[in-house]
């Protein structure tokens, strides 16, 4: 099992430093999270907490991924970056399929783009996309970035999406991974028979117990089966060496962290953090090294 380090809520100011402590220390990615805007007054619940209320407070740090991700590749040599999540369905597939394509030739192949159907209806009004709906787009979506990112004229004649031969230059080097989030069974649905890896979110290790056989099951029935797929887990009761090892046993293939949180380190001190990146490289990810040999 491989380690990233989240980018999510941290001062913008401290990504480039973090991505470069994180390459030094043996991190596989860093991953970036997306949000437009923030409303003062939300009517939409947020689905992943019990009381219904985002994770984070108003005026937190939500740069734009794809712009984040080229400053960060551009400091670094190896690392590699993925979106967890984008949130595809509320953006137009032409303008996604340049930006992130732009950063794959830019990056030297290094990005992943990781997506999810998104819970904000407000955010997706105020960017002028319908929020009903979304899950079908979104599966069109995927099939026209991939046949863009392939080369060449395309066209494409679908339910949402209709467009006679065109090209777009640049084009990525290598396929662009995607990858999808979230566990509804329409999610799971998705990762599994067309996505290249499922996203889990913040879940216990018991959850992932449930979890990743599910979207495994799936994915071994479907035409893709024979095809590289990834686990990619973030895990809210897994602190050392033994819950990391578990985690890996489950079918996790990588696993995002904040690994300065356990060491004490405060998120305004970018010191503390880059200290605790690397310690979490020595204490972990090397000893995690012989546990997968």
């Amino acid at each position: 099992m491989k380690f990233g380090i989240s980018a999510a809520f941290s001062d913008v100011s401290h990504l480039g430093a973090m991505a470069q402590a994180a390459e030094a220390a043996g991190f596989e990615r860093v991953t970036v999270s997306d949000h437009v805007i923030q409303p003062e007054k939300l009517a939409t619940p947020y689905p992943y907490t019990e009381d219904g209320m985002p994770r984070w407070p108003p005026f937190t740090d939500w740069p734009d991924p794809w712009v984040v991700i080229g400053a960060m590749s551009a400091l670094t040599r190896r690392i590699r970056f993925f979106t967890s999540v984008f949130v595809l369905g509320m953006r137009n597939p032409f303008l996604v399929a340049k930006t992130v394509g732009t950063a794959a030739v830019m990056s030297g192949d290094r990005v992943e783009l990781g997506i999810g159907a998104g819970w904000m209806r407000e955010e997706f009004e105020l960017l002028g996309q319908a929020f009903d709906g979304r899950g079908q787009r979104i599966d069109e979506m995927m099939d026209v970035l991939r046949l863009i990112w392939g080369g060449g004229f395309v066209e494409h004649h679908g339910e949402h999406y209709d467009f006679s031969p065109l090209e777009m230059s640049p084009v990525p080097r290598q396929p662009i991974p995607i990858y999808v989030g979230g566990f509804s069974a329409p999610a799971l649905r998705r990762a599994a028979t067309r996505g290249d890896g499922w996203i889990s979110d913040l879940h216990s290790t018991a959850e992932l117990a449930e979890l990743i056989p599910r979207v495994l099951s799936i994915r071994s029935q479907g035409e893709r089966a024979e095809e590289p797929f990834e686990i990619l887990v973030t895990c809210n009761d897994a602190y050392d060496l033994d819950g990391y090892k578990r985690v890996a046993d489950l079918g996790a293939t990588h696993l995002t962290t904040m690994p300065w949180l356990f060491y004490g380190a405060s998120a305004e001190n970018l010191q503390q953090k880059i200290d605790g990146i690397a310690r979490f490289g020595d204490e972990i990810i090397g000893p995690m090294a012989n546990h997968a040999a």
